[in-house]
C-alpha cells in the first residue's frame, strides 16, 4: 500500500489503519494473546497505523503483539517498529487527567514517545473550550517529548471547524460515513442536532487547507452499513482531505479485506459476512434517551436496570432503524 502523509506532521501512515476497539472488552472480548495475533497480522500484511484509547482498555494487545512480531519475525521486527504509528486519546478534560493518560500510555506500551495523542469525543466547540486544561497538557506534552502530535477526535462538525483553524493542532479524527450515521452540530442556538455528511466533509476540506492530518473513524457507521462495504470505503477514501481511514478490525479477515481494498484487489460487488452481526448497544456511550426505542419497529429495545438502552434479540430484527435515531452513535453491530 502507498502510505500517506498526515497533513504538515510528516508521519507517515497507511491507507488503511486499524481501530483496536473491535477487540477489546466492550466489544469481541478477546484474549489478549488472540486480540495480539490479530494486530500482529495487520502490522505484517502492511499496516502501520493503530487507533486505541486510555478507556478502551486495549493496550496490553499492542505490546503483546510487537512482542509477536519481535520473537516470531526477527527480520521484519525492526522495520515495523520503527514505522509503526500508534494513536490515541483520553476523555480527561483536566490538565493533570491528561497528563496521567499520557504517561500510563507511555508506561503500559513502553514508549518514550506516541505519534499521537487527541482528546477524545469532543462534543462541540463548547466543550473543545471547556477542555482547555486537557489541550494544555497536550501541548505542554508535546514540548516535553512525550507526545509527537496532538488533536481532538470527535463525532462534531463545529468542533473539525474550530480544531482546523487551532496553531495548536496538528491532527483531527473526525466521524463520516456515506450515509451520516452519527454526524453531529452545535448549531448557531447552541442546539446538538444531527449533521450531514456534505458539512462534515467541507470541515475535512477546510482542516486539510490548514494542513491539519485527517483520519477518519466509523466508515461503516458502527458496522451498521458494512454490507455496503466498497460503497462506503469508496465515499470516504475519495474525499479531499482525508489522510487514512481507520476501520475497527476484530478478525484476520477484516485485516485481508481492508486491505484488498486500498490495494485495488477487491471486487466490486464484494460483500462481507454479516449473517453472525447483531446490533449491539455500547453501554458506555449510551445516555438513555430513548430515541430509539421510539425508532424501532420492532419494539425490540427497553430501558435496562441502569437505565441504559439494551437490546431484546427474541424480537429483534436486525433492521439497523435504531442505529441513525442515536445522537451518541452507542448503536454499533458486530
Amino acid at each position: 500500500m502507498q502510505m500517506s502523509t498526515l497533513g504538515a506532521t510528516g508521519i507517515n501512515v497507511s491507507p488503511v489503519g486499524m481501530g483496536v476497539l473491535t477487540i477489546g472488552k466492550t466489544q469481541l472480548k478477546l484474549s489478549i494473546e488472540d486480540g495480539a495475533e490479530v494486530i500482529a497480522h495487520a502490522l505484517l500484511s502492511g499496516i502501520n497505523f493503530l487507533d486505541t484509547a486510555q478507556y478502551y482498555e486495549t493496550y496490553p494487545y499492542i505490546r503483546e503483539a510487537l512482542n509477536i512480531i519481535e520473537t516470531c519475525f526477527p527480520d521484519s521486527s525492526e522495520e515495523i517498529i520503527k514505522n509503526l504509528v500508534i494513536s490515541s486519546k483520553s476523555l480527561c478534560s483536566d490538565y493533570d487527567g491528561m497528563m496521567e493518560a499520557i504517561d500510563a500510555c507511555l508506561e503500559e506500551l513502553g514508549l518514550e514517545q506516541i505519534e499521537i495523542f487527541l482528546m477524545h469525543e469532543v462534543r462541540g466547540r463548547y466543550d473543545y473550550e471547556l477542555r482547555f486544561g486537557a489541550l494544555n497538557a497536550l501541548i505542554d506534552a508535546k514540548k516535553a517529548g512525550k507526545v509527537k502530535t496532538i488533536g481532538i477526535s470527535t463525532h462534531h462538525i463545529d468542533a473539525v471547524l474550530k480544531a482546523a483553524v487551532d496553531p495548536n493542532i496538528d491532527v483531527i479524527f473526525p466521524l463520516i460515513n456515506i450515509h451520516s450515521l452519527g454526524i453531529r452540530i452545535v448549531d448557531a442556538d447552541s442546539i446538538d442536532k444531527f449533521g450531514t455528511k456534505e458539512a462534515m466533509a467541507a470541515a475535512i476540506e477546510s482542516a486539510h487547507k490548514n494542513s491539519k492530518g485527517v483520519f477518519i473513524m466509523k466508515a461503516f457507521g458502527g458496522g451498521n452499513i458494512a454490507k455496503d462495504y466498497v460503497e462506503a470505503l469508496d465515499y470516504v477514501s475519495y474525499l479531499n482531505g482525508v489522510d487514512s481511514v481507520m476501520i475497527g478490525m476484530g478478525e484476520t479477515s477484516d485485516v485481508d479485506e481492508a486491505i484488498a481494498y486500498f490495494e485495488g484487489r477487491l471486487p466490486d460487488d464484494f460483500m462481507p459476512n454479516v449473517a453472525h452481526k447483531k446490533i449491539r448497544i455500547d453501554q458506555g456511550d449510551c445516555e438513555g434517551c430513548g430515541s430509539c426505542l421510539i425508532r424501532c419497529p420492532n419494539k425490540a429495545i427497553y430501558i435496562n436496570k441502569d437505565g441504559k438502552a439494551d437490546v431484546n434479540y427474541d424480537v429483534c430484527i436486525t433492521c439497523g432503524y435504531c442505529a441513525p435515531a442515536c445522537p451518541v452513535r452507542a448503536i454499533i453491530m458486530f
